[in-house]
């Protein structure tokens, strides 16, 4: 990746995640309250600093990215309220739509929906694929 694409990427993630990755101090406090701890090759306090360092491509090759349980434990225990769970968020994001590039749009979620569909659906789609 070129530094231009690397610093793109940057840039997006720190929009979809609309956290500041300078906040972040190292502390660990993040990852020390993470239940995945364990089964995750990068940890949320790396997550941050990847990104902030422009290592973004071994994050988007991570499993990482997939093992975050989203229970938002690392965000409670920041304090600096660099929310990492975010970031990775928006990292699954990009790795979620350069995997498939059609994404969800507004106009065709009525093809899409019918009784037993539940709400919580419709929201992860928006969130995942309307970028």
């Amino acid at each position: 990746m070129t530094d231009t694409e690397i610093e793109n990427l940057k840039l997006m993630i720190k929009d979809i995640s609309g956290t500041d990755t300078k906040k972040c101090m190292v502390c660990g406090k993040c990852s020390a309250s993470c239940p995945d701890y364990d089964n995750m090759e990068y940890h949320p306090h790396q997550f941050v600093q990847m990104v902030e360092n422009g290592e973004i491509e071994n994050l988007l090759k991570s499993k990482s990215v997939f093992s975050c349980l989203s229970c938002f434990a690392c965000l409670e225990r920041c304090p600096r309220q660099v929310e990492p769970a975010k970031i990775i968020e928006a990292v699954r994001q990009l790795v979620i739509t350069s995997r498939n590039p059609d994404h969800l749009s507004a106009e065709k979620v009525p093809e899409f929906l019918d009784d037993d569909i539940p709400q919580q659906a419709l929201v992860s789609a928006f969130r995942k694929y309307k970028r």
